[in-house]
């Protein structure tokens, strides 16, 4: 294995995993796998890139570096030259979160210095400028992030945002000394004191600027854009042979579930309930345990052929509203288990194809399913590829981030991961 990567959750791991796999002509990119959590066994030999997905995104600072850290020790076991650490391109956290203090750790297990901080992704909108991260026209605590229920991000300048989390000072390289090139960049990072290093980006064209400057660095972190140009760097030096995502799928019965309330979400579900059968799932009741797994299950069972959906997502007023009255964290646990349980039973009553939106759903539901490795095959949406299970009875899934997908991703997934 040549490149590892360490996911703070399950959609950020497909997503980078997509980005890996797929690479930017002509080269391609490199045979990736997605492993759920960190493995106990040797990766196959044939892999050479290897994304692991943690669900560490919102637990306490010390869980989350002591996952970060057995997720390196694995993949350096398995021959990795470098590691990335892939958080989301929203930079979800808070002040007190997660990303700073794991990012320091590896780079202090890796003992390394200039580590690159780019959460960009412009193919999603997501871009990084004067250390300000934005969200298409908007500044990123504009764009809707603001009200998100675990992680809300209330200020747009990462550097200042990083700087809460992190120990030492935070370091920026701006936009104008990225489009020098990589020569200069590598020079520029090589430079600094500073272990972490936020890096302007607004373009694919400065992402693969950043990956060219970073062919020796022995950690990289950002979203899964920061990946775009890594594969060439192996492919260039013959350790690796590129090439194209594979079409993969599955056939069989369809389920979608939906816990993200990001404005993408709803809107997805609003135009995939004017043609489709949906459930709507209440707080008020998930809490009472008037609504449970079973009511998803038998609702999937009546609809199947005709993409039935399940989603508890609603606007940020109500989200706040039922947060006051029961708690965000207890919310969040409910609904967790509610959809895992929902997943196990589904797949045991014979889905082979299942849709998943948001993060933390998808965690809950791929945690639930135990699936091992999973192969990286074609991308639906920006992002989103088609992942599918080993063994005799495939599983495909897509695990959507929230803020994903076009309007009519919910149709378009179930028609890919099919493989036609």
């Amino acid at each position: 294995m040549l490149l590892g990567v360490i996911a703070d959750d399950f959609t950020g791991a497909s997503d980078i995993a997509n980005t890996i796999a797929k690479g930017v002509a002509p080269h391609g990119g490199l045979r990736t796998a997605q492993f759920l959590g960190v493995p106990t066994t040797a990766a196959p030999v044939d892999i050479e890139a290897g994304v692991v997905a943690l669900k560490s995104r919102t637990v306490p600072v010390q869980e989350a570096v002591a996952q970060s850290l057995g997720a390196l020790n694995w993949l350096l076991a398995q021959g990795c030259r470098q590691i990335v650490f892939k958080y989301c391109s929203t930079f979800d956290s808070t002040r007190a979160g997660n990303i700073g203090p794991v990012a320091e750790a590896l780079a202090a297990e890796l003992k390394v210095k200039g580590v690159v901080v780019c959460p960009a992704f412009p193919g999603a909108g997501r871009t990084v400028y004067m250390a300000h991260l934005f969200v298409h026209d908007r500044l990123l605590s504009e764009s809707g992030m603001q009200n998100h229920p675990l992680t809300p991000m209330t200020d747009p300048d990462i550097r200042r945002w990083l700087g809460c989390q992190a120990r030492s000072p935070v370091g920026h390289v701006a936009l104008d000394r990225v489009r020098k090139g990589a020569d200069d960049l590598a020079a520029a990072l090589a430079a600094t004191d500073d272990t972490l290093v936020i890096v302007d980006a607004t373009s694919d064209e400065d992402l693969l600027t950043i990956g060219r400057a970073v062919a020796d660095h022995g950690l990289v972190t950002g979203g899964s854009g920061v990946a775009m140009g890594l594969p060439g760097n192996f492919i260039r030096r013959g350790l690796a042979s590129g090439g194209a995502g594979r079409l993969i799928g599955a056939d069989g019965p369809e389920a979608i579930l939906a816990g993200s309330c990001s404005g993408a979400t709803r809107r997805q579900i609003d135009l995939h309930k004017q043609d489709h059968p949906t459930l709507a799932i209440e707080v008020d009741k998930v809490m009472s345990g008037e609504t449970t797994d079973d009511d998803i299950v038998q609702f999937v069972a009546r609809h199947h052929g005709n993409a039935p959906l399940a989603y508890s997502s609603s606007a940020p007023e109500d989200v706040e509203a039922m947060q006051a009255k029961y708690g965000r964290e207890e919310i969040a646990a409910k609904l967790d288990a509610l959809f895992a349980h929902a997943a196990r039973e589904l797949v045991r009553a014979g889905v082979r194809r299942l849709v998943v939106a948001g993060g933390e759903t998808s965690g809950a539901v791929v945690s639930a399913l135990d699936l091992g490795a999973l192969t990286i095959g074609q991308e639906i949406d920006p992002g989103v590829p088609v992942l599918v299970s080993n063994g005799d009875r495939p599983l495909a899934l897509a695990l959507k981030s929230g803020n994903f997908g076009a309007p009519d991703f919910f149709v378009k997934a179930l028609e890919r991961l099919q493989a036609r």
